[in-house]
């Protein structure tokens, strides 16, 4: 590679008016303006051939000189410029990655200067497809008999975790991914769910023609908006986090905790991190369990009401990475000591990080006594309860409920609505509940079962059992609604999950199942118009839902399919046929998130959904009804799941404002770098704004 650099002076009374522009956030750019004699920032252009510009390709500054690993990312503009803005006083490795091309080797760069970097085009094929996207290659994968059903469940189940499709994945034959399900109970329980021989066939032959040269269709390189992009990235956690989202402030009040910390959960190692990214420190803090209670995840067991007959304790594990099955095999055994699993943080607004979290084991008979006398302790499934976290105190508080926790969300009057149990929508009120009293935690807790009414009669007859997953408060008329992701393979109905409405002044639930292709609902959030948006991880679509379109709300689930809308995510799809109501996206979308307040800067209302299989944040225009793609080009498996805005100062622009993601694929190692981050994305109003 070739590297120029060149220092470049301000002609005389610019550099103040320079200063202004920036501080104004006019969107001054390195093309028009000339740089200060010490500026915040790289500049410079990418060239291969001699002279010839590339156009939308990625350019990546990092540095180990500060508190914590750091890198910043941006894109070429159509002349092959670039300017990487707001750079903390480091020395910096920068480099170029771009779709068609090899990576460029790295050359030792300061602020302030100018880079010239010659590229090469990759040698072939193979080369380029390197650095594809892991849905790119899953696209490849041919499911037993091109069935939507079976590739919807196959995406909820073995996307879970990580992602299928990355070079960690891709690359063994049948015998060799046996082998690879038994590392961990969870896969190997996915395996058998599946069917082994039919999960186990399609993946060896997917390989089998990954191993012999075949490549997926490049993805196309950043176009228009998306070149305007600026990423930020520290590392958090160790080799072994399990980084299951952060939050960085309050969700109803977005300026709430302006450029103060983030944090995130390590479900892996039951730790509470956090990142600074004025000083770029990365800490952690322990979540503590009650008494003592010390057993990890993989070997935790259940004992109560809903033992199937002739049993007296049942595993109740998640056995991911470290806990294999016979004959599996693993180098990480110990390494995830996790009996809290803390999931899913989210801040008020008296500094407190609530979290669910788990504090006993999942036996009945550890349960408090009141929710042992409620109307059948068997509606009850008790994974994980709450907790928080104070940011002020530095103290950590217990709070135990009597039904199962996983996703939680504020509503206005300030209740939390928890999602996590297989029968109820649980609810926890702090306002009534006082630490020093335990008599409070009974009353301020409550839960109902989601019992609809299935034939119009008036009378909810049917109850709904299944894993309520998302949840989110409407705050046009006070509802709360869940996503059930389902996903039984061959079963026509119950593949394609549902959302659950339930309206606690009237007592009452309603079931809404999307219609063919879409399936798989996790994510759920609400615009400020009471839309209801969702993620379908199963098909591959973001899914809009608008209930004042249904000519009729009750029924079992069938009843409003002119309440949806589909949008088919950007990417390859899966090879399930050419008729439209087949038709499965590889990419998994884990979450997403409404940008109620404009934080990111594309618009209010912006919907933004995780590219979890593609390295990537789908930013959706409710108005153009397309996408921007977010593309995170380094480190390749970079696996989303929370996302979170903030804004750190209105009047400064897009400077003030950014969307907060981590990488939190399980295992880490998979991570081309090995380690977990948090990230922080811009949108500036061209390419070379500074």
């Amino acid at each position: 590679m070739q590297v120029r650099f060149q220092r470049k002076h301000s002609k005389p009374g610019l550099f103040v008016a320079s200063l202004l522009a920036t501080m104004l956030s006019v969107g001054c750019s390195a093309s028009d303006s000339p740089s200060a004699e010490i500026g915040d920032f790289i500049e410079g252009r990418v060239l291969s051939s001699g002279q010839t510009p590339e156009a939308g390709v990625w350019v990546i500054a990092e540095t180990n000189d500060l508190g914590t690993p750091y890198r910043k990312i941006v894109v070429t503009n159509d002349e092959g410029r670039f300017l990487i803005p707001e750079l903390p006083d480091a020395e910096y490795d920068v480099w170029v990655r771009g779709y068609g091309l090899a990576d460029s080797d790295k050359a030792t760069a300061q602020m302030g200067g100018s880079i010239e970097i010659q590229v090469t085009a990759a040698a072939d094929a193979e080369e380029a497809a390197a650095i594809y996207p892991a849905s790119y290659w899953l696209s490849m994968l041919e499911p037993p008999e091109n069935d939507p059903s079976w590739a919807s469940t196959f995406k909820l189940g073995c996307q879970l975790c990580h992602q299928i499709g990355s070079s960690m994945t891709r690359y063994k034959d049948r015998d060799g991914f046996d082998l690879g399900v038994k590392k961990a109970t969870h896969m190997n329980a996915t395996a058998d769910y599946l069917g082994r021989a039919e999960l186990l066939d399609a993946l060896g032959n997917w390989s089998s023609h990954i191993l012999d040269g075949e490549v997926p269709p490049p993805p196309p390189r950043p176009e228009g908006i998306e070149r305007n992009l600026v990423i930020t990235e520290w590392a958090w956690g160790d080799g072994f986090t399990y980084a299951h989202d952060e939050i960085a402030t309050d969700k109803r009040a977005p300026d709430l905790y302006a450029n103060g910390p983030i944090y995130g959960v390590d479900l892996g190692n039951d730790r509470l991190l956090t990142l600074d990214p004025k000083t770029h420190e990365a800490s952690s803090v322990d979540v503590p369990t009650l008494q003592g209670f010390s057993t990890p995840w993989c070997n935790q067991t259940y004992q109560g009401a809903m033992l199937p007959t002739g049993e007296d304790v049942i595993p109740m594990g998640f056995g991911s990475l470290g806990c294999p099955v016979e004959p599996g095999l693993t180098s990480f055994e110990g390494k995830y000591d996790n009996p809290a699993n803390p999931h899913n943080p989210m801040m008020d607004s008296d500094g407190k990080v609530w979290m669910t979290t788990q504090i006993r084991r999942e036996w009945d008979t550890d349960l408090p006594a009141f929710c042992q006398e409620t109307d059948g302790i068997a509606g009850l499934y008790h994974h994980r309860q709450l907790g928080y976290y104070d940011t002020r105190s530095g103290d950590t508080q217990l709070i135990d409920t009597c039904y199962g926790t996983h996703h939680l969300q504020f509503d206005e009057q300030g209740v939390l609505w928890m999602s996590g149990d297989v029968f109820v929508i649980g609810w926890f009120d702090p306002s009534k509940y006082d630490p020093a009293e335990p008599g409070t935690l009974e009353r301020s807790q409550g839960w109902a079962k989601p019992v609809i009414d299935s034939d119009g009669d008036g009378t909810a007859d049917q109850q709904l059992v299944g894993f309520n997953y998302g949840i989110i408060s409407n705050p046009r008329d006070g509802t709360i609604w869940t996503a059930q992701p389902g996903g039984n393979p061959g079963d026509p109905i119950d593949f394609r999950g549902r959302l659950v409405r339930y309206d606690p002044e009237a007592g009452s639930f309603e079931a809404f199942m999307p219609p063919r292709p879409g399936a798989g609902p996790r994510g759920v959030d609400v615009d400020t118009n009471g839309v209801i948006w969702a993620s379908l991880g199963g098909s591959g679509h973001l899914a809009k839902f608008d209930r004042s379109k249904c000519a009729q709300t009750w029924g079992s689930g069938d009843q409003c399919p002119e309440g949806w809308t589909l949008y088919r995510s950007p990417g390859p799809l899966m090879k399930t046929g050419d008729e439209p109501e087949n038709q499965i996206g590889a990419d998994f979308h884990y979450y997403l998130f409404v940008d109620q307040f404009d934080t990111l800067g594309l618009g209010k209302d912006t919907v933004v959904m995780n590219g979890t299989g593609s390295d990537s944040l789908l930013a959706f225009n409710q108005t153009t009804e397309a996408f921007t793609v977010i593309r995170i080009p380094y480190p390749l498996n970079t696996y989303t799941r929370g996302l979170d805005g903030r804004i750190d100062d209105a009047s400064a622009g897009w400077k003030g404002r950014g969307l907060w993601f981590t990488n939190g694929t399980d295992p880490v190692f998979h991570s081309e770098i090995p380690r977990s981050f948090v990230g922080k994305v811009q949108v500036r109003p061209d390419p070379l704004a500074r």
